[in-house]
């Protein structure tokens, strides 16, 4: 541990930016850093001393740096579920005693302020919940010490939005549930042989009700000159959508390649698309058959469109268990 913790500080003597949470995910990518680990106890501390020091603020960077990693090598594992205090507060913490030169006898305002910093980082981390993780929690306590700093000191932290690019090294990860999780948006395409009718529908109905979560497409192996009129005065009758606004009949070398391909029903023979269909929704075609029978396959595909949509938000907040990589 004393030789990552080493590394840890002569990667933070070669950084120059003034947003220590910068500073953290350049060292955090370097191969001495565990996705969560001790290390963290000297890190985030580090990275905020630099980031202060890069700011203007009145420290020897070099010595802080060296009383920090001394105080966060003392600092043992699993604090957070074995001691109930955070290793990353704790790190900057410590970081904002050595800013101060605060220690257990001091009179000063600092030994308060300090207290009320981990009080409130400590609390926005309980506030998200476990199972642990150290980058998450490094950055609910790098927002409170941007904070604490710009209100206390003379220098101006830099900040952005965070969004964390460890998630899919870490089994634990709680993945929607966590406000730095980065969330990528499946791209679904609805396919049938023609891509005039139910695939269209479907495709219009997933940006009407599912875009927040997936992105909907369509496409077929032939085409159509035009999407199934009986289709389009349904559907803007229903839902007040014009298709023919912003559809068309394509193929599927027309459309990106979907993570996620759904055949809307083949009944003789379904098309070939290079790929295995994730689901055959086996709905009847509805092309020349009356306004209920249309309205019928029409729900049906918004159930269907709901369902989905509830099922990739249930893996986008809990995910399935994954390796390490």
């Amino acid at each position: 541990m004393e030789e990552r913790a080493k590394k840890i500080i002569e990667a933070c003597m070669q950084e120059n930016s003034k947003n220590p949470i910068h500073i953290f995910n350049h060292i955090a990518h370097m191969d001495f850093v565990r996705i969560h680990g001790p290390e963290h106890h000297v890190l985030d501390g580090a990275a905020l001393l630099t980031a202060f020091y890069n700011a203007g603020g009145h420290i020897d960077l070099q010595s802080s740096l060296q009383e920090l990693m001394k105080r966060g090598l003392q600092m043992p594992g699993a604090t957070c579920g074995m001691w109930g205090v955070c290793g990353a507060v704790s790190s900057m913490g410590a970081a904002l005693s050595v800013m101060d030169g605060t220690g257990p006898l001091s009179e000063d305002a600092s030994w308060g302020k300090h207290m009320e910093f981990t009080s409130k980082a400590l609390h926005s981390l309980s506030q998200v919940g476990g199972p642990r993780c150290c980058k998450r929690d490094a950055f609910l306590s790098f927002q409170k010490a941007i904070e604490f700093v710009n209100e206390n000191y003379d220098v101006e932290l830099e900040s952005d939005k965070t969004e964390c690019c460890f998630s899919e090294k870490n089994e634990q990860c709680i993945r929607g549930k966590c406000p730095f999780y980065k969330k990528t948006k499946k791209k679904v395409a609805f396919i049938c042989v023609h891509n005039s009718c139910r695939s269209q529908i479907a495709e219009a109905l997933g940006k009407h009700l599912a875009s927040d979560v997936f992105e909907s497409y369509s496409a077929g192996t032939e085409t159509k000159p035009q999407i199934n009129q009986d289709a389009v005065r349904i559907m803007k009758e229903l839902y007040g959508i014009d298709m023919e606004q912003t559809q068309y009949s394509k193929l599927m070398k027309d459309i990106p390649n979907p993570d996620m391909a759904i055949s809307m029903g083949c009944n003789v023979g379904c098309p070939l698309i290079g790929r295995a269909f994730d689901d055959n929704w086996g709905l009847e075609d509805p092309t020349g058959k009356s306004d209920e029978e249309f309205k019928i396959v029409i729900k049906e595909i918004e159930n269907r469109i709901l369902e989905l949509r509830d099922k990739e938000k249930s893996n986008e907040n809990y995910g399935d268990t994954r390796t390490e990589s």
